[in-house]
């Protein structure tokens, strides 16, 4: 039957039916239209639940617009800023569902209106429930129609969309939904509306091809911006962010005063690391709507992740004025504040969050590992308990934050524990568990047998006070504005590394500490370390860095690699970084793609050589005709072993034994039949490398502390580039080696720096744009080459004189407690203080 069809002779009369069960539901309906149903579509809640993949905060539906295309009124009827024909239908009595039903059909706004005016005021009263949340009335009104006409279209079409908005959750009611729509596609095989309806009653089952699939034959039929917008929106969850941006684009081509379509195609570019473009369709989608609360939070995170402190704050307090409730704001600002190093404003923004949304796990989280972080234990346990009692339920995914909350609980009462014992007596990597360890850094599941939990806080050990920064003497004082300083010459100046104030602190006293250590050192005095008095090995050195950084940010488990259980190591530990994923791309490190892209064809051309002589003039040719790292899919078909993929390893040449060289890092490329790729570099740390890297670096630490007492005496300028060559060839084995679980690139930094103000020299340049220090060290062909590219930028001057004067920062800070306070201090001071040795 056609929608347009007569009912039979007479049509369907009103009958007392009718009327008798419209007044049959007036009780309910009196209580359950207290109660406001907006008309958003499946597609909407469903994916503001899913948070579908990596996306999270950003892949949810934004609601600004009001479509309701279960009830598919005119487009025309509802627009950006909401208006009445998007509100639920509310009514208290018969007379007026009757009074709306009638207006609707005369009207014909609802979908397949038939020509019987009767027939589609009956049709009316059943869409008026639905508009009204009453779902399993206006089934039964629909049910009703249908024993008398049972392939009425408009009928079957209600009753699925109201099986659909009972909730998905039930699957018979999903199955009901689209039974009912499918029905009504073999019926009227050519309306997109249907298509589309039953796309969103698919996606949210997870079962996004065969939606796709269905908007696809609805676009085919009747394109439309609002079909090409809920198509982008399918491939955006599905993470085909290229796809999906095509989608959104065609639909601002069809409609392009579109707020919503702009900001999912800005999401586009964010989430393949083009952060630039993505903040110009951010911008883009404030000028169709100045008051676009998800359009400023999307800016601000943009922002963040370039590295822009200050225009991302600006965004999010925008998004802030417009909505001070706006919890998922306050929840991104509060992090970013984190990650600035800014705890007692990221706080603040916490707080904030939970009294408006008080099972925010995330926000619970941060509250909790920021009043840690402040040396606030109870506190901080306080919320980290709230996040381990929210267990997911069965079959659903757990957290992150549930995730890591066990393993934060217990390494803070560790803190808290030793807060006043002095950090001299006593070394975090033996005292923690071996399996506690290597589950943390893996971010596994907290499944430890035979686990015994650290004590609990003790009542005696008061948490950490806030230290004034005029509280301290003026020769520390002039120490923290030193360290500052020192710290944020580290600072990388690459998308996606946020500047971080307190890191820059406790990284600098780590540099100042270093520098200290190594010249007592070079003067033949003994070092106090893990509870015994000897002279100072290379570990020592850079286990002055790590201490800084874990207390830093608790949150981050910097841990040595090879004082993990046998097993872990006998396994291989991975340091595993994605450059590509997919259509995402790492920001961070595309200033290397193009150095990896050459060794790479180099490579192939080795294998090939060695295993394909006769095709290796057509591997070259295909070579030159490559250009990026996606290019070289069609290559790996040239040999049955390489078709699914392939990898590469690096080789770092030997300074002690020449002509010996030892296993870099693993660069792995895969493919999958639709042109995905996933480009990645490893490190893997067995104990027989590990070794191999030890002796390396153990022999030059010798030779460098030899020179070193040398240096102390004679400061020859040839010894002093000696040195500062043996100090970068050590740490170029470190990086290569990546002994740490976190943090090895800032923590090898801070020592380089020491050591080198221990020789008299002190770094002046900052680190270039773009530049990572380890990659870097990773990707040179040798530590001599290294080298050379570090001086060319680290601009080495002779130290200024002021440092010998300042106090000693292992006996000014001897305990946590005195450590978390001095992060603690307010560093607002130094800016008015003019620091002696720049």
């Amino acid at each position: 039957m056609r929608a347009g069809k007569m009912a039979p002779a007479g049509g369907l009369a009103r009958g007392p039916w009718v009327l008798l069960a419209v007044l049959a539901l007036l009780a309910r309906v009196a209580l359950a239209l207290t109660e406001r149903y907006p008309a958003l579509s499946l597609l909407q809640q469903e994916r503001h639940r899913q948070r579908h993949g990596p996306a999270g905060e950003w892949a949810e539906q934004y609601s600004a617009e009001c479509d309701s295309s279960f009830l598919h009124f005119h487009e025309s009827d509802c627009d950006i800023g909401g208006s009445s024909s998007c509100e639920s239908m509310l009514s208290l009595n018969t007379e007026k569902i009757l009074s709306q039903a009638k207006l609707l059909a005369e009207q014909k706004r609802f979908p397949f209106a038939t020509d019987n005016d009767n027939t589609n005021e009956e049709l009316a009263i059943a869409y008026v429930l639905i508009g009204n949340g009453l779902y399993d009335e206006a089934i039964r009104h629909f049910s009703t129609m249908l024993q008398e006409e049972p392939e009425l279209v408009s009928a079957i079409y209600g009753r699925g969309i109201a099986y659909g908005k009972k909730g998905l959750h039930d699957m018979k009611n999903a199955e009901l939904a689209l039974f009912e729509l499918s029905r009504v596609i073999s019926l009227e095989p050519d309306h997109p509306e249907v298509f589309e309806q039953r796309a969103e009653i698919l996606s949210p089952l997870g079962r996004i091809s065969e939606a796709l699939s269905d908007l696809t034959k609805a676009i085919q039929l009747q394109p439309s911006a609002r079909l090409y917008r809920h198509r982008g929106t399918l491939y955006f969850i599905s993470e085909d962010y290229a796809t999906a941006h095509e989608d959104f684009q065609h639909s601002l081509e069809l409609n392009k005063n579109q707020p919503i379509a702009m900001l999912y195609k800005g999401l586009t570019f964010f989430h393949r690391g083009l952060l630039k473009e993505a903040i110009e369709s951010f911008k883009e989608a404030l000028k169709q709507k100045a008051d676009f609360i998800d359009a400023y939070k999307s800016l601000g995170q943009a922002y963040r992740e370039l590295g822009n402190f200050d225009a991302a704050t600006e965004s999010f307090q925008k998004a802030l004025l417009l909505n001070q409730n706006h919890v998922q704001t306050l929840q991104l600002k509060g992090m970013m504040l984190y990650h600035h190093g800014s705890l007692d404003e990221a706080l603040k923004n916490f707080k904030r969050c939970l009294q408006l949304e008080p099972y925010n796990e995330v926000c619970q989280y941060m509250k909790g590992l920021s009043h840690v972080a402040m040396g606030q234990f109870y506190e901080g346990i306080k919320a980290q308990t709230k996040v381990m009692l929210n267990d997911p339920l069965p079959g659903q995914k757990a957290s992150p934050e549930y995730l890591k909350v066990k393993y934060l609980r217990e390494y803070s009462r560790y803190l808290h524990a030793h807060l006043d014992t002095p950090l001299t007596e006593y070394n975090t990597d033996m005292d923690l568990p071996g399996n506690f360890k290597d589950h943390w850094a893996k971010n596994l599941p907290f499944l430890i047998e035979n686990y015994e939990e650290q004590p609990g806080l003790q009542p005696h050990i008061k948490d950490v006070l806030f230290q004034n920064f005029e509280s301290y003497k003026p020769d520390v004082q002039e120490l923290i504005c030193v360290a500052d300083h020192l710290g944020s010459m580290m600072q990388y100046e690459t998308p996606g590394f946020l500047p971080n104030k307190r890191i820059h602190r406790a990284m600098g006293l780590a540099t100042l500490e270093v520098m200290q250590a190594v010249q007592r050192t070079w003067a033949n005095s003994k070092v106090r370390m893990n509870g015994k008095t000897r002279l100072m090995q290379w570990r020592d050195m850079f286990d002055i860095a790590v201490k800084w950084r874990r207390i830093a940010d608790p949150d981050q488990p910097v841990l040595w690699l090879d004082q993990m259980p046998a097993r872990s190591l006998s396994r291989g530990f991975n340091n595993h970084i994605n450059l590509i994923r997919g259509q995402v791309i790492n920001m961070r490190y595309l200033e290397y793609f193009e150095k990896i892209l050459h060794f790479i064809k180099d490579r192939i051309l080795v294998y090939h050589g060695a295993n394909n002589p006769k095709g290796l003039l057509e591997v070259r040719e295909a070579l030159e005709k490559v250009h990026k790292v996606e290019d070289l899919l069609p290559i790996m078909k040239f040999n049955s072993k390489t078709r699914d993929g392939f990898t590469v390893n690096t080789k770092v040449p030997s300074l002690k034994d020449q002509g010996k060289e030892y296993d870099g890092f693993t660069i792995t490329i895969t493919g999958d039949k639709v042109g995905n790729i996933l480009f990645s570099v490893e490190t893997q740390t067995t104990e027989e490398r590990t070794q191999l890297y030890h002796a390396e670096i153990d022999a030059l630490y010798k030779d460098l502390t030899a020179k070193g007492k040398i240096l102390i005496l004679s400061a020859e300028l040839g010894e002093v580039d000696a040195v500062c060559n043996l100090i970068l060839s050590l740490v170029y084995y470190f990086y290569n080696l990546m002994p740490l679980s976190r943090g090895s690139s800032v923590i090898a930094y801070s020592v380089i720096m020491g050591a080198l103000m221990a020789s008299g020299k002190e770094v002046s340049g900052k680190i270039p744009k773009g530049k990572l220090v380890d990659f870097e060290a990773m990707t040179a062909p040798g530590s001599e080459a290294f080298s050379k590219i570090a001086r060319s930028w680290m601009n080495l001057k002779s130290i200024s004189p002021s440092y010998k004067s300042l106090p000693s920062v292992t006996e000014t800070f001897p305990t946590l407690r005195t450590m978390i306070e001095v992060l603690n201090t307010d560093s607002s001071h130094c800016l008015k203080k003019t620091i002696v040795v720049v």
